[in-house]
């Protein structure tokens, strides 16, 4: 029985959008790193019947009646993440990453308060202060960077303007930093300047929570992510906090700035959690990083250079200019032969951001296919002959068919029903 046929039925143009977008996942080798599969199990539940209901409010604290199944649903989702991350409380309704982030600016400032984020040229998010963000523009925010030499985060000019413009809020993550973050380092210099401390580990928190990275829970304030990425939940977010911020987390999120929550994201997010609880993850978290640190070695054989020579973590960020190569054809080429990844400034980019001069690249979907080292030796070579024949049609295409051939061997989770289809 076709899967989607009510959509099928309802809404051809839809049902058919949705079957070719499955192909593609199906058969293409997905390296955005904010982006991977989510289980059977999680479509499932984020595709239920809890879509149908409306609760604005808290568990046992509604506005709506009828609420008990959808009150026991949150409180399994909030236990597990307390108990997956080892957190005080945990609020599982912010809609994205990008409002769970607000909502911390909310609970901890006004608006022209000071705040201390990354730069988003540097790896930071928009969400951290970026002057294009309402974070940028209701808030003082004042940005931090990598060293020019290293390419590493430069904590001594973190510390130095903390010190001299005395933060409200001092935020930490990242999105396009392929190294580990020294969180107890922040810690203490939000400490040093009585700056309430934010930890935005939505690319990592997959790692964090199978101990592939280190945690921010014991000295953050307040920790945020999505549930999406490494933690291969549905497409929310999450603030994490200690006891005593959790009225004002709470009240940030509701009434403070959403209505009702997304239940049905909710009982996907709680299935993920509980899948993030076991051994199989705790071996894939760890596989993940083992992946990106063998892409980075097949890259650099190739000749490739490596914003700060490699990867602790997930992603690789890789500086095409050597190669003599802007970012934006090389993904557009890449996307082509059904290699998919994002172009993406570099620290220090001499480029614009629409047309830098790299692309970044993400080992959580491949991981998730099943995928090991010897399949990233592999897609290190297909990277190199696109590089090398942008504009040859003839190569893309043969790149692609040995992209799906591979592809076949490893289904994806949720496109089950497509395995085995190379074409």
């Amino acid at each position: 029985m076709n899967h989607l046929n009510a959509v099928q039925a309802t809404d051809p143009a839809v049902f058919d959008l949705i079957t070719r977008e499955e192909k593609r996942q199906a058969t293409s080798i997905r390296l955005i790193a904010s982006e991977n599969y989510v289980s059977q199990a999680v479509l499932q539940a984020s595709g239920s019947v809890l879509t149908n209901k409306y609760s604005e409010g808290y568990a046992g604290r509604r506005y709506y009646e009828g609420q008990e199944e959808i009150d026991g649903i949150e409180r399994l989702a909030i236990e597990r993440a307390c108990a997956l991350f080892g957190a005080d409380h945990a609020n599982v309704q912010p809609y994205s990453g990008s409002p769970a982030n607000l909502a911390v600016y909310n609970a901890f400032c006004v608006p022209g308060d000071t705040v201390l984020g990354m730069g988003l040229p540097h790896g930071g998010h928009l969400t951290h202060g970026w002057k294009v963000s309402v974070t940028g523009k209701w808030f003082n925010a004042l940005q931090y960077s990598v060293r020019k030499d290293t390419e590493l985060i430069d904590y001594d000019e973190v510390a130095a303007l903390a010190k001299e413009h005395k933060p409200k809020l001092l935020i930490c993550g990242t999105t396009a930093y392929p190294r580990i973050v020294d969180f107890d380092r922040f810690a203490q210099i939000a400490r040093d300047v009585g700056a309430a401390l934010l930890c935005d580990i939505a690319h990592i928190s997959g790692l964090v929570a199978a101990g592939a990275h280190p945690s921010p829970i014991s000295v953050a304030d307040v920790v945020s992510t999505t549930t999406h990425k490494t933690l291969r939940g549905p497409r929310g977010g999450m603030l994490m906090c200690k006891e005593e911020h959790k009225k004002a987390i709470d009240r940030s999120v509701f009434p403070g700035l959403q209505g009702g929550p997304h239940n049905h994201t909710t009982a996907g997010v709680a299935v993920a959690l509980a899948e993030a609880a076991t051994p199989a993850f705790h071996a894939y978290a760890h596989q993940v990083v083992a992946n990106a640190k063998a892409l980075a070695t097949g890259l650099e054989e190739a000749g490739f250079r490596l914003v700060t020579g490699g990867t602790d973590n997930h992603l690789l960020l890789v500086d095409l200019t050597p190669r003599g190569v802007p970012g934006k054809p090389a993904a557009q080429a890449l996307n082509k032969a059904g290699v998919v990844c994002n172009y993406n400034s570099i620290p220090y980019d001499p480029r614009k951001p629409f047309d830098p001069s790299g692309i970044r690249l993400g080992t959580p979907a491949v991981t998730s296919r099943g995928m090991g080292e010897e399949e990233m030796r592999a897609i290190a070579r297909f990277i190199d002959r696109v590089v090398k024949n942008l504009d040859n049609d003839g190569e893309l295409e043969t790149v692609r068919r040995e992209v799906a051939e591979l592809c076949a061997a490893f289904p994806a989770p949720g496109l089950e029903h497509l395995q085995g289809d190379a074409g």
